[in-house]
């Protein structure tokens, strides 16, 4: 499956922290921002994510879910919220099949080396649970919410 605008989104079922699965056809009828990335509590995760956060009111005055996904534990993910108070639930894909879907585990090049991983990615599903915005590669994970929140404030 292509994820590429207009075509239907994969459907998924991962936990969050506290253990609450969650599924795409959980959230039909709102946009979700689905962002991938590869470990809690590392320099580029940390600031993608504090800048999700911070960007967290923007989100919810569109009516927008964001939700954040990686191979770590709930209980990584329990202790990488808690510290920097995401608003966002964090979903576990410990075997790579969500990520695999959303072509956000595979190979990548790193150090100049190719490599097989997580790719930092984001993908916008729409509320007919289309793909909207598919990012393949996120370059700065920094600055990468903003040019989410920019493409959905676009789209009313």
């Amino acid at each position: 499956m292509s994820i590429e605008a207009g075509n239907q989104a994969p459907d998924f079922q991962l936990p969050d922290a506290d253990g609450n699965i969650h599924r795409l056809k959980d959230y039909a009828g709102k946009i979700v921002v689905l962002y991938f990335y590869p470990k809690d509590d590392t320099p580029g995760c940390t600031k993608e994510a504090c800048t999700f956060r911070d960007l967290s009111a923007d989100f919810e005055k569109l009516d927008v879910v964001v939700l954040g996904v990686s191979p770590d534990s709930a209980e990584d993910h329990e202790a990488f919220s808690k510290k920097f108070n995401l608003p966002f639930p964090l979903l576990s894909d410990p075997e790579k099949e969500v990520m695999t879907a959303y072509g956000a585990y595979g190979e990548k090049m790193m150090y100049g080396k190719i490599k097989i991983g997580v790719i930092r990615s984001t993908t916008v599903i729409g509320p007919d649970g289309k793909v909207l915005k598919h990012w393949k590669k996120v370059p700065k994970a920094e600055t990468h919410p903003e040019k989410v929140l920019e493409f959905i404030s676009g789209l009313a």
